[in-house]
């Protein structure tokens, strides 16, 4: 019986015979091989003149993961689906309608956000082409225009529209995409206060916080907020060189400084809202 590890190795073999346009990729995993020997369910490394079998863990952490969202992708693209209607083959991903008979299709699990918006997986996405396709989408796929068809076509329609919803507020602001693209590497940020967090930013904070709490006019609150967004926008640039690196680790970090003071800009919105 063949290890999920094994499966997986098969499958990016297979996906890379049968697509040329993977060519580049081939070569790519021809050089982590020469790193790294795949064999009985382990990775063996030599470093140092050392050997060492782990399983499925690397030595280098930027093999993992290269070669894990690799296995993910050719794994996903090898599956062939069919339309429930005529029962045609489905090649494109994502599926919104089947090109035989044009009828909605179920949403398809294996796309991520980024390719449901038709964005490349990058921080520094355009978000006003990601605004366009948005409504491209939803004028396709709302609700109102299946309210004729059948139960399922209706169904789909829904779940189709809710889902295009979902990824459009997911990838629209920095915060969120950029959570988005530590969760689909496998990581992601704690609720709460991080204990490992500089004693001195969340000294910061608290003296923020405490600023916004005492302010007595709008203009106070107003100046606090002009400051959070500076600090946004640096942290979005900061960020965006992170993952451009792959340092997901130093990315992680400052979206959670990130997500401090976004929070502390939607406090600054509630109290200019409030009557002064």
């Amino acid at each position: 019986m063949l290890s999920l590890n094994n499966l997986g190795v098969i499958c990016i073999s297979q996906a890379l015979q049968h697509s040329p346009k993977l060519l580049a990729i081939r070569q790519c995993l021809s050089k982590a091989s020469s790193r790294a020997t795949l064999c009985n369910n382990s990775i063996t490394f030599n470093s140092k003149g050392t050997r060492r079998h782990t399983g499925f863990r690397l030595l280098n952490e930027s093999i993992v993961k290269h070669v894990s969202s690799l296995q993910r992708t050719f794994c996903t693209a090898s599956v062939k689906l069919h339309c429930w209607n005529c029962g045609q083959s489905v090649e494109q991903t994502p599926a919104f309608f089947c090109l035989s008979c044009n009828f909605v299709q179920p949403p398809d699990e294996r796309a991520s956000y980024f390719l449901i918006m038709e964005c490349d997986q990058t921080f520094a996405l355009d978000t006003q082409r990601l605004q366009k396709t948005y409504l491209k989408l939803q004028r396709s796929l709302h609700p109102d225009n299946f309210s004729q068809k059948t139960v399922k076509e209706q169904e789909y329609s829904e779940y189709q529209s809710a889902l295009v919803n979902k990824a459009y507020r997911t990838l629209l602001k920095p915060l969120s995409r950029g959570l988005y693209m530590l969760e689909l590497n496998g990581m992601g940020i704690e609720e709460g206060t991080d204990a490992g967090a500089d004693p001195l930013f969340l000294m910061e904070l608290m003296e923020i916080n405490q600023a916004l709490e005492e302010a007595q006019s709008k203009e106070e609150s107003a100046k606090i907020g002009a400051s959070m967004k500076e600090k946004l926008k640096d942290l979005t640039e900061q960020i965006d060189a992170s993952l451009h690196k792959g340092e997901l680790q130093a990315a992680k970090a400052l979206l959670a400084q990130m997500k401090y003071f976004a929070n502390i800009e939607e406090k600054v919105k509630e109290k200019l809202s409030e009557p002064m």
